[in-house]
C-alpha cells in the first residue's frame, strides 16, 4: 500500500541504498552514559564512503564555538551494511 500524501511527510522516502555509516557512541566512563544508558549509540547512513567519510570529518572536528579546554567526548566508528553494499 502506497502513501497517499507524501508532501505530509516529516522526512522524504529513501529509495536509494545506505550502505555505508557511522556509529556514534559515548566512551566508557563517560558522565551521560548514567543519563542516556551504557548501550546508547546512534547509526547515521550514507550512499557512499566517499560522503561517509566527509561527513565523519564533519562530525569529528573541534567545533568552532567550544572553549579551548574542550574536547569532544564521543566515539565514531565507521559501519558498513554488507548485504547492501555487496548486493547480497
Amino acid at each position: 500500500m502506497g502513501i497517499s500524501q507524501t508532501q505530509n511527510l516529516r522526512a522524504p522516502v529513501v529509495e536509494a541504498l545506505r550502505p555505508y555509516g557511522i556509529r556514534v557512541s559515548l566512551p566508557p566512563g563517560d558522565p551521560f552514559r548514567k543519563i542516556l544508558g551504557p548501550e546508547w549509540h546512534r547509526i547515521h547512513w550514507y550512499p557512499t564512503p566517499g560522503e561517509r567519510d566527509g561527513a565523519l570529518a564533519e562530525m569529528s572536528r573541534r567545533h568552532q564555538y567550544s572553549r579551548g579546554g574542550d574536547k569532544p567526548s564521543l566515539v565514531f566508528d565507521k559501519i558498513e551494511n554488507l548485504a547492501e553494499s555487496r548486493g547480497l
